[in-house]
């Protein structure tokens, strides 16, 4: 597309190029595309410019700044608002995808991969977006759920694909950030709402206004509520005009728990889940009510239903150990997890491996010392992307939630208390090593590492 299109309206500009996509980040800028420099208290595009033009990009947008560089620039004032309508204009394919958003605390990893899972077996070409990336793709995603124009861009490729259906996590942030605007889902749905985020948005009231956004106005036409949510009569309130179905655990006629999952029975049905935890079978009932909203009966979705898998570290089992990695990083996450491993393994004793991450939410941190040892028989303390934190400060923010009288062990190399947790092992206990999950990198200081829970834990057996 000609960049003078692109910017009817806009802003008038004499230069004639054209561009074969936008991106908003050098990491996932193609040769020939142009790329959008943000200037702001949070962003500062202008200073990669020399990055993007080394990338291959033709053409500079800038915002606030005219800057000399070896490719045209065009100066353009309040350019984060005009993101939107850059994003439809050119990708113009993407609006024509059916979009199903998930948002919520905790489940939307879990959620949009069953629906994935449950549309494919049905031979629905679907695409997922979210905390795992961009299906499909080898395109790097910094965040649940990407920026704008990566997201337009994705859908667009989607429908060239012939993908018919996107499945996406729709985090608060999002939300806030306008990541999804002037995109519709036909389907909104909301797993739970416990703490996160607090750095961010100061107080729960203002993060379940976030999520809100997603039930409101025109960004979605049926919404799909946890009945089971003590905050889904606000959730419901917010499309009092819309479409509404909501689920409950109470769904179940009976549910009977064993080692590899459950025993379910729903109406007429009798089948295994084949997943832990009782938060999965509320993810379950998540799944299946978006399958019945697109038009299908139970009769097409139950037998699929029990062939389900868990996404890369949620409640992830390492080869034949009573050893579990799990994306845990919550209160709430890290409770309905252990939770899980006792019920599960009654007989077992639990240890618990985990710590906060770093320049985040601080609040959280001796709640989750206090609910790991209220449920675990022993607990190992360790780095959890400490970032720009002092590591041995996030761990006594921790032990200040540990009651008295719990010996918690502290091992900050991550890699070492892992081994350690795993090779002291006895054969009567189950470990759940929290917080991490599908995770590749660990952030301690300013260096982004390479570290998988899931490859050390793996390594630690050999």
């Amino acid at each position: 597309m000609d960049i003078q299109k692109l910017l009817l309206g806009i802003q008038d500009t004499e230069i004639s190029i054209n561009i074969s996509g936008l991106a908003l980040n050098t990491d996932n800028l193609a040769e020939g595309e142009a790329f959008v420099a943000l200037q702001g208290e949070n962003s500062h595009g202008c200073d990669y410019a020399e990055l993007a033009i080394d990338k291959g990009c033709v053409v500079i947008l800038s915002e606030g700044r005219d800057l000399e560089c070896a490719v045209p620039c065009i100066q353009i004032d309040n350019l984060n608002k005009h993101l939107s309508t850059l994003a439809q204009r050119f990708y113009q394919q993407a609006q024509l995808v059916k979009l199903i958003g998930i948002t919520g605390t905790n489940g939307k990893t879990s959620v949009s991969l069953f629906i994935s899972q449950l549309l494919e077996a049905l031979k629905v070409k679907t695409g997922v977006i979210g905390t795992l990336g961009i299906s499909g793709s080898d395109e790097k995603t910094a965040n649940t759920t990407p920026d704008i124009l990566t997201m337009y861009k994705a859908l667009d490729r989607y429908r060239q694909e012939g993908i018919e259906v996107a499945v996406v996590e729709v985090s608060s942030h999002a939300l806030i950030q306008n990541r999804v605007a002037g995109l519709t889902f036909d389907q909104a749905i909301f797993t739970n709402l416990t703490q996160d985020h607090l750095d961010y948005h100061n107080t729960m009231e203002n993060y379940r206004e976030a999520k809100g956004k997603l039930f409101s106005d025109d960004k979605s036409k049926c919404v799909i509520v946890n009945q089971d949510d003590e905050n889904h009569t606000y959730f419901l309130g917010l499309a009092a005009n819309k479409k509404q179905i909501t689920f409950s655990i109470g769904d179940f006629s009976y549910c009977h728990i064993n080692s590899q999952g459950f025993l379910c029975q729903l109406g007429q049905f009798i089948f295994e889940l084949p997943l832990l935890g009782r938060f999965n079978l509320s993810n379950a009932l998540a799944a299946l009510s978006c399958l019945r909203a697109l038009g299908y009966s139970d009769d097409d979705i139950l037998p699929q239903l029990s062939r389900v898998t868990p996404p890369p570290g949620r409640m992830q089992k390492i080869a034949n150990h009573n050893i579990w990695i799990d994306y845990a990083h919550t209160p709430d996450a890290l409770e309905n997890a252990m939770k899980t491993l006792r019920e599960h393994y009654p007989e077992s004793k639990l240890r618990v491996l985990f710590g906060c991450g770093g320049n985040r939410d601080v609040g959280k941190r001796a709640k989750m010392g206090k609910i790991a040892s209220e449920l675990a028989d022993s607990i190992i303390l360790t780095n959890d992307n400490p970032r720009n934190e002092e590591a041995q400060n996030i761990i006594d923010d921790i032990q200040v939630g540990i009651k008295e009288g719990f010996e918690a062990e502290v091992i900050l190399d991550r890699e070492l208390a892992i081994q350690t947790a795993i090779t002291t092992l006895s054969e009567d206990e189950c470990l759940l090593i929290a917080g991490k999950g599908h995770e590749t990198m660990q952030t301690i200081g300013t260096q982004v590492l390479p570290f998988s829970d899931i490859q050390v834990a793996e390594n630690a057996l050999i």
